[in-house]
C-alpha cells in the first residue's frame, strides 16, 4: 500500500522523550487528524516525517523507501506549521515565486485566487503580517504545491471563524479536485471532525488510538442508567469516564458491544462525538487501539 510509515520511532531532546516507540502509516489520498494535547509530540512527528529532524531510534518510509536528508521521497512531502519558514523581509510574491521554481507545477492562478479571498497582499513583507495571515499564507502554499502529503501544524491559528470557514471549504474543494493527503494537526477538533477520514491520537508521548473515524466512533458508546444497573452491563468494558448524580451514573465505554449483552429497561445507549473521545482518552492515558 501506498503511503508513509512510522516504525517503532523515538525521538529524544535531550535526555527527554518526545516520542516513544511511535508507529502508524499515512496512506496516499486521505485526510487525518492528527490530535493531542499540547507537547505531546504531534509536531515532532511532523517534523520526523518532513525530514526537519531525524529519529533517534526507529525508520520512515515512504513507498518503501527511507526518508533520509535530501532523498527524493522529500519532494513529495511539505509541511506547514509554528516554525518560521521564511525571512521577515521577503515580499509574498517572491515566496510564491521561489516556491514555484522549488515545486514544478505548483498552482499560481489558485494560489493568486486564495489571496484575493482570504485579503492578502502578495506585495507585504512576510515579517509584517500578523499571526493569522502568517498562517494563511502558509495554508495557500500548502494548498498550491504538487506535494502528494501535506501536512498542517495548526493550520487555522490565529483565524477568525471566517477565515477558518473559508480554509476548510477550500481544502476540501482542492482535494475533490486532486486528492492527496492531509495530515490536520489542531486542538480544535469539533471544527474538523466531519472532515477528516482517520485520526491519530497521541497522549504521553505515544499514539493511544489509530484508525478511521467511522471504525472509531462505532466504538464510543455513553451507557447511563442507575448505578447497579448501568454498573453490571459496563462490567468487563473498557470504561474511559464516568459521570456521576445522585443514584445515577453515566459511563463512556470505549469498546465494542457483543451481542449477548442484554440492555434492561433501567439502562439507555447512546454514542458520543470524537471531541469527547479525545477528552476522555487523554485524560485517562488511553492505551492503544487500531481500527
Amino acid at each position: 500500500m501506498r503511503g508513509i510509515k512510522v516504525s517503532e520511532v523515538t525521538k529524544f531532546f535531550g535526555k527527554k522523550p518526545v516520542l516513544e516507540n511511535v508507529s502508524t502509516f499515512f496512506k496516499s489520498c486521505t485526510i487525518y487528524g492528527l490530535l493531542g494535547r499540547n507537547g505531546v509530540g504531534k509536531s515532532t512527528l511532523i517534523n520526523l516525517v518532513s525530514g526537519r529532524i531525524f529519529a533517534d531510534k526507529g525508520e520512515i518510509t515512504l513507498d518503501g523507501n527511507r526518508i533520509l536528508e535530501s532523498s527524493p521521497e522529500l519532494e513529495r512531502i511539505f509541511a506547514v506549521g509554528q516554525f518560521e519558514m521564511y525571512q521577515g523581509g521577503m515580499k509574498l510574491s517572491e515566496i510564491l515565486n521561489d516556491t514555484a521554481k522549488f515545486y514544478p507545477g505548483f498552482d499560481e492562478k489558485y494560489a493568486d485566487t486564495l489571496s484575493e479571498k482570504f485579503g492578502i497582499n502578495l506585495k507585504s513583507r512576510y515579517g509584517k503580517l500578523s499571526t493569522g495571515y502568517k498562517t494563511i499564507f502558509k495554508d495557500i502554499l500548502a494548498l498550491c504545491v504538487p506535494c502528494e502529503y501535506i501536512f498542517l501544524d495548526e493550520p487555522v491559528l490565529g483565524l477568525d471563524a471566517s477565515n477558518r470557514n473559508l480554509f476548510y471549504c477550500e481544502l476540501v474543494g482542492s482535494y475533490s479536485k486532486r486528492p492527496r493527503t492531509f495530515v490536520i494537526s489542531t486542538h480544535l477538533i469539533e471544527e474538523i471532525q466531519n472532515l477528516i477520514e482517520n485520526v491519530v491520537i497521541i497522549d504521553n508521548h505515544r499514539i493511544v488510538l489509530d484508525g478511521s473515524v467511522e471504525n472509531v466512533l462505532a466504538k464510543a458508546h455513553f451507557i447511563s442508567g442507575t448505578k447497579d444497573d448501568a454498573g453490571e452491563y459496563v462490567r468487563g468494558l473498557r470504561i474511559i469516564g464516568t459521570e456521576c448524580l445522585g443514584n445515577t451514573a453515566g459511563y463512556y465505554v470505549y469498546d465494542e458491544l457483543d451481542d449477548g449483552r442484554v440492555l434492561p429497561d433501567t439502562v439507555y445507549l447512546d454514542s458520543f462525538d470524537l471531541n469527547k473521545l479525545f477528552l476522555c482518552l487523554t485524560e485517562s492515558g488511553g492505551t492503544r487501539d487500531d481500527d
